[in-house]
């Protein structure tokens, strides 16, 4: 039996509930991690005045392409994986990993010596701060020459997610996560023989933990014990690389415009003053880590679609989505309900402001069975993405923001003139908006046909 065969977890067989929480934690975990460093790498810079924390705020807008498509692309990478494995079709599964790593690789070269070219440009165009302008330029640079390190990394993990190996990539993160915690406060401030590098220091302690985890993910790519990809998996297969597009990049788009969605919504938002937006803020936070759990069964759900539909497992493939919602039902109704009731009280241990506990309690009132409900939709968003058929993520991602919330919140908060009250009641509908579009799409049944069908 070939490594090939042996890798992961066969999701195709056993009990789905099993499968799907040993798939999930390790993804929970990582996306937590990765929010915990993001706050510490704020602290450190906010140490050297408010200036310093422009560079990631600024950089994080632009990269967010880069990453949006890496993640998409990294997501297509999982989807043929997973088909190819749970169809036994093992040369397949090799070839498609190949050509997800030189894609990746090619793609992220090419977005970081564009941005390189034109970061000036864009700075300008951003209107960054003169007085941040030199020290944000430097740690977009820095930024920008680790990104197709960034892009190794995505497809490492993409493809391991397929397998049913998510432990693997959590421990990279780990790793480079605490790495990254350690470099940061010594580069920029450092220490004996180590200069003091400042905002740039953020940079390259964030660019050298890229190194680390892409050097491990290479290493277990192309020599390790499980999984590996052969020399010719890596010669250039044009069909295996326009499916990766066509199931990327409607995924890609979706992140993209949610981010920019939500960049504008900000802006809306911090129109009626910083208590409103201190309130968003914290909300917004609390709706992350609350979702977590939702973004990992999603995950877990798409690889477990994705095997059993290129096995022929169509009624297993609905059973994981099943189980998904009933495991996100479990976890996520108890911690919205306490949103609800306790929202008030979450608000106040951030910030003991009368005037942002007020706002910060409608919020919760009115979002959080929402929250809910958007939960839901990352477990539809995994049979989505596990079938190959990423067009209604996209749509519904796009729509959520663009045709639902933002003129929504226009029309309560402008027009009608409901004050804050607008903006947590537009997120409200437009996430059961969103829920009942995605729901009714999954009900087609378009999803329960493999994108490997047609080989």
């Amino acid at each position: 039996m070939s490594l090939k065969t042996m890798h992961g977890r066969d999701m195709t067989r056993g009990p789905m509930t099993r499968h799907l929480l040993a798939v999930a934690w390790p993804v929970s975990v990582s996306f937590l991690l990765q929010t915990f460093y993001n706050l510490v790498d704020a602290f450190w810079l906010g140490k050297l005045g408010k200036s310093a924390l422009v560079a990631p705020t600024v950089t994080m807008n632009v990269v967010f392409i880069g990453i949006a498509l890496a993640m998409g692309l990294g997501q297509a990478g999982t989807t043929l994986i997973s088909q190819y494995k749970g169809a036994g079709q093992f040369d397949r599964m090799g070839r498609a990993a190949g050509q997800s790593f030189i894609l990746q690789i090619g793609v992220g070269s090419l977005l970081a010596l564009l941005g390189l070219v034109f970061a000036p440009q864009m700075l300008r165009l951003l209107h960054t701060p003169e007085d941040a302008f030199a020290g944000t330029l430097t740690y977009m640079r820095w930024i920008l020459a680790g990104v197709p390190l960034m892009f190794i990394f995505h497809v490492y993990q993409g493809i391991y997610t397929g397998l049913g190996d998510t432990v693997g990539p959590m421990r990279i993160n780990v790793a480079t996560v605490l790495l990254n915690m350690v470099l940061d406060p010594l580069l920029i401030f450092g220490w004996g023989p180590v200069p003091a590098m400042g905002v740039a220091g953020a940079a390259v302690a964030t660019v050298f933990s890229r190194v680390i985890a892409s050097l491990l993910a290479m290493r277990a790519l192309l020599g390790g014990p499980g999984f590996r990809i052969s020399p010719s998996d890596l010669n250039f297969d044009r069909k295996m690389i326009t499916r990766l597009f066509r199931v990327g990049i409607p995924l890609s788009l979706g992140q993209a415009g949610t981010s920019l969605g939500f960049t504008l919504l900000i802006g809306i938002v911090n129109h009626f003053g910083s208590s409103v937006t201190a309130a968003f803020g914290i909300g917004h936070r609390v709706i992350m880590m609350v979702s977590v759990p939702a973004v990992a069964l999603g995950q877990a759900n798409a690889t477990a679609v994705g095997q059993n539909l290129g096995a022929g497992f169509v009624s297993r493939a609905s059973l994981s989505v099943k189980k998904s919602a009933v495991l996100v039902t479990v976890i996520l109704l108890p911690l919205t309900t306490a949103t609800f009731f306790f929202g008030e009280h979450i608000t106040h241990w951030f910030i003991n402001d009368p005037e942002v506990i007020g706002y910060g309690r409608d919020l919760f009132r009115i979002t959080s069975f929402s929250v809910f409900a958007f939960s839901l939709i990352l477990v539809l968003f995994g049979a989505f993405s596990g079938s190959g058929h990423t067009m209604p993520v996209m749509v519904v991602n796009m729509g959520r923001l663009w045709v639902v919330r933002i003129p929504v919140t226009l029309l309560l908060t402008v027009v009608w003139d409901w004050g804050p009250a607008g903006l947590w009641w537009a997120m409200n509908l437009s996430n059961v908006l969103a829920g009942t579009v995605a729901f009714l799409w999954f009900l087609r049944g378009d999803w329960k046909k493999s994108v490997i069908a047609d080989n």
